[in-house]
């Protein structure tokens, strides 16, 4: 399978405004707000509707716009991280392509959360945090293609249990609701292609998904990324004793999510304190 190909189905470039329909809104599912009798698109909406919007949805506004700018602190820690990399040099040429796709994707996260916390929830997006991704010396990520990739699953697979971990806070207001879906799928296929990646070069024997909670060869330090992955027990009902399937493969049936406290002592990591 091409891996460019695929990652372009995930998410195309959002260059021009048919390509930039498709991404931000999978055209119906950000067309739909409150009870408008008209469905248009989001770039689209009047201002004065923009403006009302915060009233219309029941959710909290202040509590909403928390959420996004927590998000949009990951994706500026993603998109960030990918193209220091691709700037240092230490990707090895023929990987390139896929790790351009994956910085693209991710910028285009950012533009897109800074766009609904601006100009949707009249909030303020936050700025861009400075970022030490070798955390005062410990790692090499820029230097060392290994240790790029073994941080690039580490946020990755973060960045899902993250999205996951607000679901239930934004789920009063559909649109925002559906953002943070739309792009929590994104990241979970950008974490199965650097798992892959890994493993096909003989870093890691690890899946394309998370089995338990296994961190495979990544540092110990990494263990609160996968903490609770292990878990079978879902909606009151233990999977393993209903189905007979063993634990693993039941794990593997679900991401666990994280709570925004726990995805902020794994990013906070790396913020600098420079």
């Amino acid at each position: 399978m091409n891996l460019i190909k695929l990652l372009d189905s995930i998410c195309p470039d959002t260059n021009t405004p048919e390509e930039k329909d498709r991404f931000y809104s999978r055209r119906d599912a950000f067309r739909q707000f409150g009870d408008f009798s008209k469905k248009v698109a989001l770039g689209a909406v009047p201002l004065s509707i923009l403006t009302a919007l915060p009233k219309v949805a029941k959710a909290d506004t202040a509590s909403l716009i928390g959420v996004l700018n927590y998000a949009l602190t990951l994706e500026h820690l993603e998109y960030r991280y990918y193209q220091m990399g691709l700037d240092s040099g230490v990707i090895m040429a023929s990987e390139r392509p896929i790790f351009q796709k994956i910085r693209d994707h991710e910028l285009a996260h950012v533009k897109f959360l800074t766009e609904v916390i601006a100009n949707v929830l009249n909030g303020t997006p936050v700025t861009e945090p400075k970022f030490d991704f070798t955390v005062g010396g410990a790692f090499a990520p820029f230097s060392d293609y290994p240790t790029f990739l073994a941080l690039a699953q580490a946020f990755e697979d973060t960045g899902v249990r993250a999205y996951k971990g607000q679901a239930a806070n934004v789920m009063e207001s559909d649109v925002v609701l559906t953002a943070a879906l739309s792009i929590h799928s994104v990241e979970a296929r950008h974490a199965s292609m650097v798992r892959r990646l890994r493993t096909k070069k003989g870093l890691d024997t690890q899946k394309g998904w998370v089995t338990n909670a296994s961190i495979g060869s990544l540092p110990a330090a990494t263990q609160a990324i996968y903490a609770g992955e292990e878990n079978v027990s879902h909606a009151g009902v233990n999977v393993v004793n209903l189905t007979g399937i063993d634990a693993g493969a039941v794990s593997e049936a679900w991401d666990e999510p994280l709570s925004m406290n726990e995805v902020l002592g794994i990013a906070g990591l790396f913020l600098s304190t420079n």
